[in-house]
């Protein structure tokens, strides 16, 4: 199989071979009375007086009329990142926002990002179920640092409950006084407004998000301008996160020393993490930063089913990011840093268990479906690379992939990840890309299973002479790696019958229709 690969003449990475040295932490695990979100599966109630009980609006006057610059300073001296996925430092990004109004009048908004689309993520979810008041303090407090006029939650157009939760809360806040003209009694100015959205995944992306905000097609913008210049209505904009703003008012209040306390240096504080998958029991869990993965799936979750020898794989920041094989998750961190060392991220922190039940290279040809069918096609390389990476992708997890396809498929990701005007290029190029990095050797031993090479062919006579390999394996155009059904070349639809002769290795894979013609000696 090795030297099926190699006759290729393939540039084979090895720099992968390197010893890891795994971070460390020593922090331990947090305890109830550190815990910020403390109604995260409401046990106590998501209504006012429940939440004033729980400390929601206690001393918000006073932290408004200390000013914007002590918010935002406090905010950076906490070391809080974006908890979106990008992991920008929060306070430094709320800094870009003008400090005085621009010389024509326009307002500034804040727009919260409860779009919360990405496979694996219920974070954002929870929050507003069971804690809108949070986040509605934590969006005037944001609202104040930033100097803004009024604030927007866009909210999914699937998450239903979600939305009439935050709007009943919003009504008791105005009923209270809390918000409106003279939002909690300081004589500060703010509205908050909830617009639901229709369910485009790609209205995630900040840019997306202002432009389906306004009433147009969700696709991004280019940058410069940036939001902070010119965002919703041509007005100075900043768009974050429901967590990012929920956990503000803690941290003002607790001071900027107590969050920066948990997690290593610029990993600091608390965070929302999404167990779903091949877990004895799926839940939602805010835990301290830089926990290792296997004590959160252990401590939490029940540990993996079947036990920690049966665990595959885990993809731990949502489905765009790269998949950590075992050997990498017996000790590596869920933190920024040390997940970006080891060639993935934190992301959302949505962490998808898969145990050695999993077709591996299924589940990430499904998750190349996916974004294949979000991309708002407006720029090229997103376009055309997310539906060659799904065709070539369900090629290859069929068995019906051409050989040089396991290492092409890696280039055209590589082309994909940065040339898009927004993100969801990369999104859709790091699955690959990991799935490249740990799996290739499984990859190859797919196509190889099913290949009539295996059984026909004098293999070192092959290896020898390479333009032996037949030609209906070997794509002659372009055409051919993007029409897989082409009648030009041996490959048939498959049928509803599995009859092929690795039925019993890969089952839910559907046989051909007939077969394919023994290779002419």
């Amino acid at each position: 199989m090795k030297r099926w690969a190699q006759s290729f003449n393939f540039n084979i990475v090895r720099c992968y071979a390197t010893a890891r040295k795994p971070a460390t932490y020593d922090g331990g695990l947090l305890q109830d009375k550190d815990r910020i979100f403390q109604n995260l599966y409401n046990d106590y109630g998501e209504d006012l007086k429940n939440a004033q009980k729980r400390g929601d609006w206690y001393m918000t006057k006073d932290l408004i009329q200390k000013g914007p610059e002590w918010i935002i300073d406090n905010v950076k001296r906490s070391g809080l990142r974006g908890r979106g996925g990008a992991g920008f430092p929060s306070g430094l990004k709320w800094s870009f926002m003008p400090k005085k109004p621009p010389a024509d009048g326009r307002p500034s908004y804040v727009i919260i990002n409860a779009d919360e689309s990405e496979p694996g993520t219920c974070k954002d979810r929870e929050i507003m179920r069971h804690e809108p008041h949070k986040l509605l303090e934590g969006t005037l407090l944001a609202g104040v640092a930033m100097r803004a006029r009024a604030a927007y939650i866009y909210i999914r157009g699937e998450f239903y409950n979600e939305a009439v939760a935050v709007e009943k809360a919003i009504k008791e806040a105005y009923d209270a006084g809390l918000l409106g003209d003279n939002a909690c009694g300081s004589g500060f100015r703010f509205d908050i407004i909830v617009h639901r959205g229709a369910g485009a995944y790609i209205c995630g992306e900040e840019t997306a998000l202002i432009e389906s905000l306004e009433g147009k097609s969700g696709k991004p913008r280019l940058k410069p301008p940036f939001p902070a210049n010119v965002g919703l209505w041509g007005c100075p904009t900043t768009v974050t996160n429901v967590e990012t703003v929920a956990v503000t008012p803690t941290i003002l209040k607790r001071g900027p020393e107590w969050f920066a306390s948990f997690g290593r240096k610029n990993n600091a504080g608390t965070k929302l993490y999404c167990i779903s998958g091949h877990v004895n029991k799926q839940c939602t869990v805010e835990e301290t930063m830089s926990v290792p993965l296997r004590v959160l799936l252990e401590k939490h979750c029940g540990g993996v089913r079947g036990g920690w020898d049966n665990l595959l794989a885990v993809i731990p920041g949502g489905s765009s990011v790269p998949l950590l094989p075992r050997n990498i998750c017996d000790d590596v961190l869920m933190d920024f840093d040390a997940l970006m060392d080891e060639g993935s991220a934190l992301g959302t922190a949505g962490v998808i268990v898969m145990d050695k039940s999993t077709d591996i290279i299924k589940a990430l040809a499904r998750i190349s479906m996916f974004y294949k069918n979000e991309s708002c096609n407006q720029c090229t390389p997103c376009r055309e690379g997310c539906g060659i990476l799904a065709t070539v992708m369900d090629r290859i997890w069929r068995g019906n992939a051409f050989g040089p396809e396991v290492d092409m498929i890696k280039d055209i990701a590589d082309n994909v990840e940065l040339r898009s005007i927004c993100a969801l290029g990369a999104a859709a190029a790091w699955p690959i890309q990991g799935l490249h990095k740990h799996f290739r050797q499984e990859m190859i031993q797919r196509i190889e299973d099913f290949s009539d090479l295996s059984y026909n062919l004098n293999k070192d006579a092959l290896f020898e002479n390479p333009s032996a390999f037949d030609w209906r394996r070997t794509p002659k155009s372009f055409s051919d790696l993007i029409n897989p059904w082409d009648s030009q070349n041996s490959h048939r639809k498959p049928s509803k019958v599995n009859t092929h002769k690795h039925a019993g290795t890969y089952p839910h894979i559907p046989a051909y229709q007939q077969e394919r013609k023994n290779i002419e000696k």
